[in-house]
């Protein structure tokens, strides 16, 4: 079964970082297009970042030079690092393989 955990949330001030983990289980991360998305309140889901089963990266043009994500095959974990962050950052933020999402991770930045 394939299965998804985020955690590493929380609330930060404006410029602040935080490191998202997304344990997975059931499947491979290095096999798979591993994707981040986030849902601000009251808005849809948004993308934020992608890495390809080759290592190549992707991210959306909003976080883009401030966002990373990478992962770590020992530990089947995808990892979204989050460097000076913005209250427009706030979200629920989502780790993804194909159609499958885990619960997710709130991320809240105070201005």
């Amino acid at each position: 079964e394939v299965q998804l955990v985020e955690s590493g949330g929380g609330l930060v001030q404006t410029g602040g970082s935080l490191r998202l983990s997304c344990v997975a289980s059931g499947f491979n991360v290095v096999n798979s297009v591993m994707n981040w998305h986030r849902q601000a309140p009251g808005k849809g889901l948004e993308w934020v970042s992608t890495i390809s089963m080759t290592g190549n990266t992707n991210y959306a043009y909003s976080v883009k030079g401030r966002f990373t994500i990478s992962r770590d095959s020992a530990k089947n974990t995808v990892y979204l690092q989050m460097n000076n962050l913005k209250p427009e950052d706030t979200a629920v933020y989502y780790c993804a393989v194909g159609a499958t999402k885990g619960q997710g991770t709130q991320v809240t930045v105070s201005s």
